[in-house]
């Protein structure tokens, strides 16, 4: 991109969404990378598809690896790929059916990006789509192509349905996980494991140290100083402090001692294979979980969207039963 065009990562961004629309002959010309579909006589290259994923391929290399990346960019490829076919059949739909966007619509579009994203800037607007290998006009033809598909996506929802009580009751129920907030404990812990350098029972000689350890505590010895001195947790360094934690954090049998304990006690010497654990609550805080009458509003704003996305998804099958669809 030329150094003398200014403009935001936003912009960035939402001119490469953009410019990921269906190109025009000479423009596919430039993308002669083959075909990955054709709806009704409109052909979708595989140059598009990679415009589309290009942000968000980039962000799965970040995450993942060898298979795993694999598996997750073959997933970004076929729902791109689904999305672009989307777009075309309710283009094609809009055409069929003789409905127009008149002119000023996308001009005042246009308007509102170049002043929000470029400062008002036409001109390094321009600049920008050129350095990009577009034109105004043919940036303003994928303008036109996004509002057609939303527009006929709103269109395809009905606006008299609602979402009942009950329905949103059992959605409560069934993810009340995601409306809680489980119990913590404020934890500190001593792990003792065994060296094995052939010295006679490792094991016995670190559960008498565990042993002589607690005794230790219990007689008003210092749990941080001691963990310091003797924990070969990674903790060790804080004082063997794990900072709060939840009933996950911890293997099963650890956790269900730990939560066990009221704050300010030790445990008993627990072992759990041949490591030995001495573990301190300082503090509780109890698991809390909203109220239904206080997330109702949330889980119906919710339950109304994913309705209208299933309303979208059934229209568009439809459309889809009665062109022409070929993916390759």
């Amino acid at each position: 991109m030329i150094t003398s065009v200014r403009f935001t990562p936003v912009a960035v961004a939402l001119l490469t969404i953009l410019l990921a629309a269906p190109a025009p002959a000479q423009q596919r010309d430039r993308l002669v990378d083959g075909i990955a579909a054709v709806v009704n006589s409109n052909p979708i290259t595989y140059g598009q598809v990679r415009e589309l994923l290009m942000f968000r391929q980039r962000s799965l290399s970040e995450m993942y690896q060898g298979e795993e990346l694999q598996a997750e960019m073959k997933k970004s490829q076929d729902a791109a790929l689904k999305d672009l076919i989307d777009r075309q059949l309710i283009i094609d739909y809009f055409n069929a059916e003789g409905f127009k966007i008149p002119e000023y619509v996308v001009e005042d579009r246009i308007n509102t990006l170049i002043r929000e994203e470029f400062g008002g800037d036409r001109q390094a607007f321009v600049r920008t789509l050129k350095a990009q290998g577009f034109t105004l006009g043919r940036f303003r033809q994928i303008e036109r192509d996004k509002i057609i598909v939303q527009a006929m996506r709103q269109r395809a929802v009905r606006s008299d349905f609602v979402i009942s009580p009950d329905k949103v009751t059992a959605y409560y129920r069934k993810n009340i996980s995601q409306y809680s907030t489980p119990a913590e404990i404020k934890l500190s812990m001593i792990v003792l494991r065994p060296e094995f350098d052939g010295s006679d029972n490792p094991v016995e000689v670190k559960r008498a140290m565990a042993k002589e350890i607690r005794e230790k505590l219990v007689s008003g010895a210092d749990f941080a100083g001691i963990a310091q001195m003797y924990s070969d947790d990674s903790t060790a360094d804080f004082g063997g402090d794990w900072g709060w934690i939840d009933e996950r954090t911890l293997t099963g049998s650890l956790s269900k001692i730990a939560f066990a304990l009221k704050p300010g006690t030790l445990s008993d010497v627990v072992q759990v294979g041949d490591t030995f654990y001495i573990m301190k609550v300082e503090a509780k805080k109890p698991g809390i979980v909203q109220p239904l009458s206080e997330v109702r509003d949330e889980i119906t704003k919710k339950l109304i969207e994913e309705e209208r996305i299933r309303m979208q998804d059934r229209w568009i099958d439809t459309l889809r039963e009665k062109a022409y669809v070929k993916i390759y």
